[in-house]
This record gives C-alpha cells, sequence and structure tokens, in this order.
C-alpha cells in the first residue's frame, strides 16, 4: 500500500524540477496527482509517463484555478491535496529592481499561493479534509541579498501558512510550508535551462555552484529535488497528522549558523 492511496493532489508547478518529483513520487505512493503548469508539452508529456492529468495552470490567474479545479473534479471526482510549488527566482540588488520585476515575483510566489488556497481549501473541506503544502525557502525565514523580491514573498508564505492553519483547521485542513535551501534544479543552476548553452560551460557553472555550495553549507553539497520531494509526502500523509502551520526547513544546515572552523 501507498502512503497516498485514494488521495487526489493538486501540484502546481509540476512539469520540472522540485514540482516534478513531487509528481513522481505521490504518484507512485498511491496519488490521482493532477500536474500542473504552464509549460504544456513538459507537463503533458510527465502525466503521461506518471499515470496522472495535466492541466494548464498560471497561478497568477483566477480563471485558470477555477478550471484546473474543475478539470481535476472532473477526472477524479474531488481534490483532498495542494502542493503549491510553482515559483520564480529573480536575482537584484533592492534599488536596483525594477517595479515590474518586483511585481512579477510576487504575483506567482505569493499572489499564486493566495490563489491556491483560497480556490482549493474549500474543494477540500468539501472532500472531508486534508491536506496543503506550500513551498517558501530559506529565504523565507531569513534575509538573503540580491533576491529581496523572492525572499520577501517567500516570508509572505510563511506567513499565509500560519493563518490558513488557523482558519482551515476546523474544516480538517492541515496547512504547512516546505522551505528549501540549495536545491539541484534550474532555479539554482539557470544552465539547465538553456538548451542552446555550450556544454563545457554549463559544466563550469555546475562545478563552481558545487564547490559553493560545499563552502556554505554544513552537509557539503546541494540539495536534490527528490529529498524535497519526500519533505512534501510526509506532510501530505498521514504520518504528519498532528503537524500543521508549521514551516518546515530543509537545507544541509544552512539556517542553523556560520562555523568559524
Amino acid at each position: 500500500m501507498g502512503k497516498l492511496d485514494g488521495r487526489v493532489v493538486l501540484i502546481t508547478g509540476a512539469a520540472r524540477g522540485q514540482g516534478e518529483q513531487e509528481a513522481r513520487l505521490f504518484a507512485r505512493e498511491g496519488a490521482a496527482v493532477v500536474v500542473a503548469d504552464v509549460l504544456d508539452d513538459q507537463g503533458e508529456a510527465l502525466a503521461k509517463e506518471i499515470g496522472a492529468r495535466y492541466v494548464h495552470l498560471d497561478v497568477r490567474e483566477e480563471d485558470d484555478w477555477r478550471a484546473a479545479v474543475a478539470r481535476a473534479k472532473e477526472a477524479y471526482g474531488r481534490i483532498d491535496g495542494l502542493v503549491n510549488n510553482a515559483g520564480i527566482l529573480r536575482f537584484n540588488e533592492l534599488v536596483d529592481t525594477p517595479l515590474e520585476e518586483f511585481q512579477q515575483v510576487v504575483q506567482v510566489n505569493q499572489v499564486g499561493v493566495f490563489l491556491g488556497i483560497r480556490t482549493v481549501a474549500p474543494e477540500i473541506a468539501r472532500a472531508g479534509g486534508g491536506t496543503i503544502v506550500n513551498t517558501a525557502s530559506y529565504a523565507g525565514l531569513t534575509g538573503m541579498a540580491c533576491v529581496g523580491a523572492y525572499a520577501a514573498t517567500k516570508h509572505a508564505i510563511v506567513g499565509l501558512t500560519r493563518v490558513a492553519a488557523l482558519e482551515l483547521a476546523a474544516k480538517r485542513i492541515r496547512v504547512n510550508a516546505v522551505c528549501p535551501g540549495a536545491i539541484d534544479t534550474a532555479m539554482s543552476n539557470p544552465a539547465q535551462l538553456d538548451p542552446d548553452a555550450d556544454p563545457a560551460v554549463s559544466a563550469a557553472t555546475s562545478r563552481a555552484l558545487d564547490e559553493l555550495y560545499r563552502k556554505l553549507v554544513p552537509l557539503g553539497r546541494i540539495g536534490r529535488p527528490e529529498e524535497v520531494a519526500r519533505l512534501a509526502l510526509f506532510l501530505t500523509g498521514e504520518d504528519s497528522s498532528y503537524i500543521t502551520g508549521q514551516p518546515f526547513v530543509i537545507d544541509g544546515g544552512w539556517l542553523a549558523g556560520v562555523s568559524v572552523i
């Protein structure tokens, strides 16, 4: 038996990275998975591979959320789990950040999570209860230079998680957040996104990042997206049945402090 047998879970940003690994793991654990993304070709291919359903979902758009919920209910009859995983990252010092860029990050990361909770929570309540897992960040619990917009939205997600947990507890909906540190995805290594990139340059970038995280992270390496997926699984399944309103850091010890030795 799987840990999510009988569950119907919608995962945003599920076409690649952490969301992809969450979709794969949840499907292996018995969930009926709804793969949601704006990357239609990748999302549809993944859904076909793992026996899931794909829905196009721009998390900034209310109409997209309503349509995604309708498609999920049409396919499976209900929704009792949501993983708000979709997000973007932009690098800039605050004083050099264009307003348009700041608002773009807010719309995807923060508004997207808000709309997900607002749209899907009533469906989870109608199903008799369930779970919401929001993807915050290491940067949602501390500061990080040059990612001010991202850090602001991830702090906001932690706050939304706590408020939603309080408001939805009576409806038997648990709400928690995962707070990843450096994870080996295209977000941490943009070279992975460019199919035309020089392989030598991409390899050199990967080596430089690996060396950086060996120094920064106490466990001496960058995290793997499947490790974040296992935390999301824990928070979605019954193993975490008495946990709600909490941010869970998964960062190899990065937030623990600074070693001077």
